[in-house]
């Protein structure tokens, strides 16, 4: 179910295309998704880099995620043009009022349903047997088309969080 998400992703883009993830402090309801989409279509649409159309694609994915690509092979992204997609998310924080930025958010897939846990209360979820090692994870750190297609949604045991796991003192710190 959760592998489908790479359909969705577009197969003319290069692999190495750059990729922004930005996950939302909550679920989206449908209403909101369906204005999110359209907002969405219309960035890229007038996405430029130094008066250059940007090739990009976004789309909002399990009603949580902001995915925005940029073909670089096609059209080289600038600093103005990231930071126009910066401001474009800060806007969709104000308009929808959740969070885009707050890295201290980990998402995870259990029982087939996002869920967000802050790091600062990561220990408590092994420890409660929520987060195990093949718990799958969204790492939302990748960069490119390749990595969002094979390394997004990984298990724990292959995350940057798979010491804090098999280490018993990384449940105290």
């Amino acid at each position: 179910m959760y592998s489908n998400y790479r359909e969705l992703l577009p197969g003319e883009f290069d692999a190495s295309s750059r990729v922004w993830i930005y996950q939302s402090s909550r679920l989206f309801n449908i209403p909101e998704a369906l204005e999110i989409e359209g907002l969405l279509t219309t960035f890229v649409s007038e996405w430029n880099s130094h008066g250059t159309p940007v090739k990009g694609y976004a789309n909002l994915l399990f009603g949580q995620f902001i995915i925005l690509m940029a073909d670089e092979k096609a059209s080289k992204v600038s600093g103005c043009s990231t930071d126009s997609s910066i401001r474009f998310i800060k806007e969709m924080e104000s308009r929808f009022s959740v969070q885009f930025f707050d890295r201290q958010l980990l998402a995870f897939l259990i029982k087939d349903k996002v869920q967000l846990i802050p790091l600062a209360q990561l220990a408590s979820g092994i420890a409660h047997g929520l987060i195990h090692q093949d718990t799958l994870y969204f790492n939302n750190t990748i960069l490119s088309k390749t990595e969002l297609e094979k390394n997004w949604i990984i298990p724990v045991k292959e995350s940057w969080l798979a010491s804090k796991i098999s280490s018993p003192q990384a449940l105290i710190h």
